[in-house]
């Protein structure tokens, strides 16, 4: 009885869904072409570009891999929250410089900005099939992050294999059709829930459990003393050097993400990106919820191993709650994992439709956002097929995303706003920064030094592209077009004034 209930839940808001990123489409057409599809065609105010950035926050990995990392260390978990709240600082700035630089020469993603900015479309096809590496996973973790959800909330009645597939085929139906609007549609849903959701779990569990936090507090204190302060307990070197420079690395890189920044070109203009670096951080809050919730449950369900400890706040959910609210919180934590799974779809289909297939002449101009959507077809299926032959914890294929995508980070924004940077200093820093992480992270040196493996890729990525360029022949700028070179300059030393960008556009 309790599965049917939870499932029914669960059923009607996946069937809202779909309904949703459909009926966001409605009476826009169907030739609005790949801005449209792939970047709201540059017009969403700043309700929908919040909600849809703040999608990124709350991903599969809120619900169960930091309630995880709470279950199994404690205090290292809370690097999420400061490393989102500084990288919301500093979208404050670049965020309108890249969608001032995109907006005006109608560029759609980083792999077309980084194209533009050296002159070479092979670069931006590179970075493109060097970005679906580092994504793929990320994708997948948001199917394994779902599976686990449904499978967990329908009482085992749904198999993790369907539910894989179920995550794969939500996702599809509604991204390929309606593109980033659909999603940002889909995020108000999303946001609801979770705001309602956790806000409830934050209160009724420990009540539940322990009478109130002073009890749950109190335990914590004098029994799991080594989860209240790094390195945690038993995380493995987790100490203050790693969660300072995880926080720094990934700041720098989530305003590069491919996701983010596909936020920041729907925006309608540069001021709704800067109201909403200002209000972002205080959606943080709700992040403290399952990380703490991953605590309590190391008292009340001890003993959880291995992939199992992602698990652990729904083990307290499913043992506390009645079915219906499982379903409901089993629909919030899903759509925490369709949200951002359809903007990786979307992103990569966008990538390798403008930067890959567009070489091809037959694909150039109109039918590259045909081929875009075909792409997202075949990216989400080579996730699902990952994820059933090459399963992973959540937590590190997390972190292998941000680390390899870190190294976008010199050639992109040291690219804009340093014009001397040449295409010789950027591809080789990238180069060595990929080959670095790469090596640190497959052979279980991170962290090494006790410092994550990713900035000490990207300092020797950022070594190597400075010492390419100074050594290297002075050149003349990169892309053909001098006169547009000097625009962009004072573009992004004016922050982007939307006037001008409106003018030229």
């Amino acid at each position: 009885m309790n599965a049917a209930v939870a499932t029914s839940v669960f059923a009607a808001f996946m069937v809202l869904t779909v309904a949703l990123g459909l009926l966001a489409v409605r009476g826009r057409g169907r030739g609005g072409g790949l801005a449209e599809w792939s970047v709201g065609g540059r017009s969403l105010g700043p309700v929908f570009i919040w909600v849809l950035m703040a999608g990124e926050g709350y991903t599969s990995f809120s619900y169960l891999g930091a309630a995880g990392w709470g279950y199994n260390f404690g205090a290292p978990v809370l690097y999420v929250i400061a490393y989102m709240s500084c990288g919301y600082a500093l979208g404050y700035v670049v965020g309108p410089m890249l969608w001032t630089y995109a907006r005006k020469h109608g560029l759609v993603g980083i792999t077309d900005i980084v194209a533009h900015r050296f002159g070479s479309r092979w670069l931006g096809a590179a970075v493109a099939v060097l970005a679906t590496v580092f994504l793929l996973p990320y994708i997948q973790l948001q199917i394994t992050g779902m599976g686990v959800v449904v499978s967990t909330i329908s009482y085992g009645a749904i198999s993790l294999n369907w539910a894989y597939f179920l995550a794969f085929a939500v996702t599809t139906g509604f991204v390929v059709v309606s593109g980033l609007r659909g999603s940002a549609w889909v995020s108000v849903l999303k946001d609801v829930l979770v705001i309602l959701t956790l806000g409830f779990l934050a209160g009724y569990v420990p009540l539940h459990y322990f009478d109130g936090y002073g009890e749950l507090l109190h335990r914590a204190v004098e029994e799991k003393r080594a989860w209240l302060t790094l390195p945690g307990h038993d995380s493995g070197g987790l100490g203050e050097g790693w969660f300072i420079t995880t926080s720094l690395l990934n700041a720098l890189t989530v305003v590069i993400f491919p996701t983010t920044v596909a936020g920041y070109l729907g925006a309608r203009n540069a001021d709704a990106l800067r109201r909403n670096a200002i209000w972002l951080p205080s959606y943080n809050v709700l992040l403290f919820v399952p990380m703490l919730l991953g605590l309590a449950a190391a008292f009340v369900v001890p003993g959880l191993a291995g992939a199992d400890s992602n698990l652990a706040l729904f083990k307290l959910i499913v043992d506390a709650l009645p079915a219906w609210a499982v379903g409901l919180v089993g629909v919030a934590a899903a759509l925490s994992s369709i949200v951002p799974m359809a903007v990786f779809m979307l992103v990569i289909g966008t990538m390798w439709g403008r930067s890959v297939l567009s070489l091809i002449p037959s694909v150039r101009g109109r039918r590259e956002k045909a081929a875009s959507q075909t792409v997202v077809v075949i990216a989400g299926a080579l996730a699902l097929v990952m994820t059933y032959v090459a399963p992973n914890t959540l937590v590190r294929l997390s972190l292998i995303s941000y680390e390899g995508m870190a190294q976008l980070v010199p050639m992109l924004l040291l690219g804009l706003v340093w014009r001397r940077l040449t295409l010789a200093g950027a591809v080789s820093g990238l180069a060595v920064g990929v080959a670095v992480v790469c090596g640190l992270v497959f052979t279980g040196h991170d962290p090494v030094w006790g410092v994550n493996a990713g900035i000490v890729a990207l300092a020797v990525n950022l070594g190597v592209a400075l010492l390419v360029t100074f050594l290297g022949p002075r050149g003349t700028d990169e892309r053909p077009d001098s006169e547009v070179l000097a625009s962009d300059r004072e573009d992004l030393g004016s922050g982007g004034d939307d006037r001008v960008v409106a003018a030229s556009g």
